[in-house]
C-alpha cells in the first residue's frame, strides 16, 4: 500500500483549536511567521488616543493612502492589492530596515531586468488566509479549496526556483532570494493532495484510500447489473408496446424505468415512483431492481463517507500547517509589493535614495565641508507627477521639480515668501518622500538624494479649525503643534505651515519664536512656512536654524516655485496690488504705515534689492553651470585623446596580429577545403559511370571556383556606382548585366525605346540601355583574375579530356545507351541516329544495333557517322560486337 494511503487510513483526526492572530499580515512578532510591515509613521504603539490621531491626521494631510494607491496597478496577487489599497505597504522600523526594502526594491529591478519577458508567477498566488482560517476552525475544506491550496503552495515554490536560478547567473537578485529563503513550501501537503485530488476534474481519486478503492468497485459493478438488468425490462416493455422507445432513468436517487400508464400491468409488483405531468406516462422501479436500487444507496452513502474522512484528514493536514502556510504568503506578499515598487520606480523614472542614520562631513575641495543633512536634487510631488503620468492628455504641465537643501547643524529651516509659492507643496513633498524612503520606494527626483532616517514624520498643515470642538483656525493650529511637541522624538521630521499664523502678528512672532527655539534641540528637522519676517533672523544668532525663500518673479508678478536656499523672501503684496491696478492712494497710505511700523526698514528698497540681488545670483549660476559643463566636456576630449594616442601603437600592433591570424585562418580553412575536394573528386572518381564525369568536373570546377573567391574578395573600392547618364556607342565593348556581366559589342547606339542592339558572340539581342556598363576604368587586375579564371576552367576542361579519353575503354551496353535500327527503312533510319545522337552528352557513347542482313543500313549508319559532328570516332561492327556500331560523342 502507498505511504500516502496508509497516512490517509487514520482512524481517528484531531481538530485543532481555531486560533489566529487578528491581523496576520501587518504586525510583528518574534516568531518566525510574523510578518514584516509596520506603521509608517512609528515603530512604537501609540501611548494615548491623542498621539495616534496626530500619526492618522499626519497620514492624511500628506494623502499617504492616495500614494500607496498609485502602487496598486502593479502588484500581482489579490493580498498585494489588498495591502496597497489599505495603505499597509512595509515601512522600515529601523534605518536597516528601510536600506533592506530599499534593497528588495533595487533586486527586484534586477530581476526584472533578467527575466524580461519571463514571467515570474506571483499572479498565480491567492490568499490562503481565509481557506487556512476555516480549517484551523474544523471546518471541512472542499475539493475546490484544497487544490487552491496545492497550486498556491506550487507557483510559491516555482517563483522561488526562478528567483533563485536568476540569482546565480546576477548577485543583485539575491536579498530578493534571502526574502523567501527558509520558507516551508509544504511539499509533502502538494504531493497529499495531488496523491488524493485530481485537480484538473476535481475530484477525489480512487487511490486516495483502499476503502474508497473498494466501494466505489464494488459500485460500478453493482451498477452494471441494474444497468443491464433495466435495459432489458426497457426493451421488453417497448417491444410489448408499452413505451414508444426504451426509457431508463432516475427518480427519487433509484433507477427506474418509463412505461405507459395503461401498461402498468406489464411490471407486477413494480413501485412508481413518479408519473408525468400528463398523467399518461408512470416511472416504475421493478421489483427485481429493488435491492440493486438499495445497494446503489448503501455505496453511495458510504462513498461519500469515505470521501468525507478523506477531506477531513487533508484539512487537518492543513489546519496544522496554519502557521507555515501564513509565514510563506507574509513572505509572497513583501515580494509582490517588492515588485510593485520596482514597477512604480520605473513609471515615475524614480532614483534610490541614500537614507542616513547620522550626520556626516565629507572633505570638498576647499578643506572640511559640512555636508547636508537633507540634500535632494529636482524633487517632484509623486502624487501630482502621479496625475501628469496617468493621464493621456500628452499637453498636460509636469509638476516643477524643487530642490531640498538642509544643512547638516541645521535643525529648524525657515521658509518664507509670497501667497501660493509653493511653501505648502514644498513640506509635503518632504514629508510624503521621507515616508516613500522609510518604505523601500524610490524617490521622483535626480542623481543620489540623501536624507536622514525619521522614526516620526509629524505634520501640521491646512486648516485644523473645528466647529463641533469650538476651535478657530488659530486653536486648532495651536492644539496640533502642542500634541506633535509631546510625542515627537530626536529622530522625528516636524513640518509646522504658517506657524501660529490667524492670531495678532505680535504675538504670533513671540510664540512662534518660543516653539521653535523650543524644538531646536528636540528633534532631527524640523521645516516651517512663515509669512513672520522676523522669524528668518532667528539665524542671525542661532546656528540651529536655517532660512529658505520661494522665488517670485518681478516681471510676471507670479511664484517661480523654487526655492532659493539661505535667502529671506517677502510677501510682495503692495507690489502685487499695484500691478492688478490697485488704488494709488490707498497703496501710498499703505506705504507710509509700512515704514511707520518698521520705520529702520525702507521695504521698496529691500525689495528692489532683493530682486537685483536673485536675478544677480541667477546670472551667476547660469554663467558657473555652463563654465563647468564646457570645462567637463573638454577635459573629457583631453583624456580621450591622451588615451587614443597612447594607445594607438598598440591598437596598430594587435589589429595587424589579428588580421595576420585571420588571413592565416583563411589560408588553412581553404587548403583544407581543397584536400577534402581533391579527396571527394578522386573517390566520387572510381564510383560513377563514364556518362558522369561531365557532372563531376563541372561540379568540383564550381567549388573550386567558389573557394577561390571566398579566399578572394572583391575590393569595395573597385565596386563603381552605376552610370546613370552613360550612352553607349557603336562598335563600342560593354558588360550587359543582364547576361551575368558577359563582355559585348555595342551594335547600334540607344534609340527613342532607350534599348541598345549588343552582339555577344554569334548572338545579338536588344537589352534595355539601364542593363549594360562600360569597362572599369582600370582592368588590370579584373583582366588578370579573368585569365587565371579561364586558365583554371581551361585546366579543368583539359582534366576531363584525359579523364575521358582514359575512361573510353570501359564500354558498359544499356537500354538507355543503345539504338536498334533494325527493320528500319532508310529514312526512318538516318532520322532515328540523328535524333539519338542529338540526345546525347558529350563524351558520351552510342550503341547501334543495324543487324547482319544486306548491309543496308549498316551503310547508311558508318557515312552519317563519318559526316557527323558530333561524332569524334566510331568502331565498326567485329567478331566481338556482331551487327553492332560504337560511336564516341564529341
Amino acid at each position: 500500500m502507498n505511504a500516502f494511503s496508509l497516512h490517509l487510513l487514520i482512524p481517528t483526526l484531531v481538530h485543532l483549536k481555531s486560533s489566529r492572530a487578528a491581523s496576520p499580515f501587518f504586525s510583528r512578532a518574534s516568531s518566525p511567521s510574523s510578518p514584516r510591515f509596520a506603521s509608517p509613521l512609528s515603530l512604537r504603539a501609540a501611548s494615548s488616543d491623542e498621539s495616534q490621531s496626530v500619526e492618522n491626521q499626519t497620514l492624511e494631510v500628506l494623502e499617504w493612502r492616495a500614494l500607496c494607491n498609485q502602487l496598486a496597478p502593479f502588484a500581482s496577487t489579490t493580498m498585494g492589492l489588498s495591502a496597497t489599497k489599505n495603505a499597509e505597504i512595509p515601512v522600515g522600523n529601523s534605518p536597516e530596515e528601510s536600506r533592506n526594502l530599499l534593497d528588495e526594491t533595487a533586486a527586484a529591478l534586477a530581476a526584472m531586468e533578467k527575466m524580461e519577458s519571463q514571467r515570474l508567477g506571483l499572479s498565480e498566488i491567492q490568499d490562503l488566509s481565509d481557506i487556512v482560517e476555516r480549517a484551523v476552525a474544523g471546518q471541512l475544506l472542499t475539493v475546490r479549496e484544497l487544490c487552491s491550496v496545492r497550486s498556491t503552495l506550487m507557483a510559491a515554490t516555482s517563483v522561488f526556483q526562478k528567483l533563485r536560478k536568476a540569482a546565480i547567473s546576477d548577485k543583485r537578485v539575491t536579498p530578493l532570494v534571502g526574502l523567501v529563503q527558509g520558507c516551508d513550501f509544504k511539499d509533502t501537503l502538494q504531493q497529499k493532495i495531488g496523491f488524493c485530488i485530481d485537480c484538473n476534474m476535481s475530484m477525489i481519486l480512487d487511490r486516495a484510500s483502499e476503502d474508497l478503492e473498494i466501494i466505489r468497485s464494488e459500485r460500478r459493478r453493482n451498477m452494471e447489473k441494474l444497468d443491464s438488468l433495466l435495459k432489458q425490462i426497457s426493451t421488453r416493455i417497448f417491444q410489448a408496446g408499452g413505451i414508444d422507445r426504451p426509457l431508463i432513468t432516475q427518480r427519487r436517487s433509484r433507477m427506474c424505468v418509463a412505461i405507459r400508464a395503461t401498461h402498468k400491468s406489464l411490471l407486477p409488483g413494480g413501485v412508481v415512483l413518479s408519473v408525468s405531468s400528463s398523467r399518461a406516462t408512470c416511472y416504475i422501479e421493478p421489483k427485481e431492481a429493488v435491492e440493486l436500487n438499495n445497494m446503489e444507496v448503501r455505496h453511495a452513502n458510504s462513498e461519500k463517507a469515505e470521501e468525507m474522512a478523506i477531506l477531513s484528514i487533508l484539512t487537518s493536514e492543513v489546519s496544522t500547517a496554519q502557521k507555515d502556510i501564513l509565514h510563506l504568503l507574509n513572505r509572497i506578499l513583501g515580494l509582490d509589493i517588492a515588485f510593485a515598487r520596482a514597477s512604480h520606480a520605473i513609471w515615475m523614472n524614480g532614483v534610490y535614495p541614500n537614507v542616513t542614520s547620522e550626520y556626516t562631513k565629507t572633505a570638498g575641495l576647499g578643506g572640511d565641508h559640512k555636508s547636508l543633512s537633507v540634500d535632494i536634487d529636482s524633487a517632484q510631488h509623486p502624487l501630482l507627477l502621479g496625475s501628469v503620468l496617468g493621464s493621456p492628455n500628452d499637453g498636460m504641465i509636469f509638476p516643477v521639480p524643487i530642490d531640498i537643501k538642509v544643512e547638516s547643524r541645521a535643525k529648524v529651516v525657515v521658509i518664507s515668501g509670497p501667497n501660493t509659492g509653493g511653501k505648502t507643496a514644498l513640506l509635503k513633498t518632504l514629508g510624503l518622500i521621507s515616508l516613500m524612503s522609510k518604505s523601500g520606494m524610490y524617490l521622483p527626483a535626480k542623481n543620489c538624494p540623501r536624507l536622514p532616517w525619521f522614526d516620526l514624520i509629524l505634520a501640521d498643515i491646512g486648516d485644523p479649525q473645528s466647529l463641533e470642538q469650538s476651535l478657530s483656525t488659530f486653536s486648532g493650529h495651536i492644539s496640533r503643534i502642542r500634541q506633535i511637541l509631546d510625542i515627537a522624538s530626536e529622530n522625528s521630521l516636524v513640518l509646522l505651515d504658517e506657524i501660529c499664523s490667524g492670531t495678532d502678528p505680535s504675538e504670533g512672532v513671540a510664540l512662534a519664536t518660543s516653539i521653535l527655539q523650543y524644538i531646536k534641540n528636540r528633534v532631527n528637522v524640523a521645516v516651517v512656512s512663515t509669512h513672520y519676517g522676523d522669524l528668518s533672523r532667528l539665524k542671525d544668532n542661532e546656528p540651529q536654524f536655517q532660512n529658505a525663500a520661494m522665488e517670485f518673479s518681478m516681471e510676471t508678478l507670479q511664484p517661480t516655485f523654487r526655492v532659493l536656499w539661505g535667502s529671506t523672501g517677502l510677501s510682495n503684496a503692495l507690489r502685487v496690488a499695484k500691478s492688478i491696478g490697485f488704488n494709488k492712494g490707498i497703496l501710498e497710505n499703505a506705504h507710509k504705515w509700512t515704514e511707520k511700523l518698521n520705520p529702520e526698514q525702507d521695504v521698496e528698497r529691500k525689495g528692489s534689492l532683493f530682486q537685483s540681488l536673485v536675478e544677480e545670483r541667477n546670472k551667476l549660476k547660469l554663467q558657473a553651470s555652463k563654465t563647468a559643463a564646457f570645462h567637463r566636456d573638454l577635459m573629457n576630449l583631453y583624456h580621450e585623446l591622451e588615451h587614443e594616442s597612447h594607445d594607438l601603437e598598440k591598437r596598430e600592433r594587435a589589429l595587424l596580429k589579428k588580421e595576420t591570424q585571420k588571413v592565416q585562418e583563411d589560408l588553412n580553412s581553404a587548403k583544407s577545403k581543397m584536400q577534402r575536394l581533391v579527396a571527394e573528386f578522386e573517390s566520387q572518381l572510381e564510383i560513377v559511370r563514364a556518362d558522369q564525369y561531365n557532372s563531376l568536373i563541372l561540379k568540383t570546377e564550381e567549388a573550386v571556383a567558389e573557394i577561390i573567391e571566398a579566399c578572394c574578395p572583391v575590393d569595395p573600392d573597385s565596386i563603381e556606382e552605376p552610370y546613370r547618364d552613360y550612352s553607349p556607342q557603336a562598335g563600342e565593348k560593354v558588360l550587359v548585366t543582364g547576361l551575368g556581366d558577359k563582355l559585348g559589342t555595342v551594335v547600334e547606339e540607344p534609340g527613342d525605346d532607350e534599348t541598345v542592339l549588343v552582339q555577344h558572340g554569334k548572338i545579338r539581342v536588344r537589352i534595355k540601355k539601364k542593363d549594360i556598363k562600360p569597362l572599369p576604368r582600370s582592368t588590370s587586375s579584373q583582366t588578370s583574375n579573368r585569365s587565371i579564371h579561364s586558365k583554371r576552367q581551361i585546366n579543368m576542361k583539359e582534366l576531363g579530356s584525359v579523364l575521358q579519353m582514359q575512361s573510353e575503354p570501359v564500354r558498359i551496353q544499356t537500354s538507355k545507351n543503345t539504338l536498334d535500327l533494325r527493320g528500319m527503312r532508310a529514312e526512318e533510319a538516318v532520322h532515328q541516329l540523328d535524333m539519338a545522337i542529338s540526345g546525347r552528352d558529350s563524351g558520351s557513347i552510342l550503341f547501334i544495333i543495324h543487324g547482319m542482313g544486306t548491309g543496308v543500313i549498316k551503310e547508311l549508319v558508318l557515312e552519317r557517322l563519318r559526316k557527323h559532328t558530333r561524332v569524334s570516332r566510331y568502331e565498326q561492327a567485329n567478331p566481338m560486337n556482331h551487327g553492332c556500331t560504337v560511336a564516341y560523342i564529341k
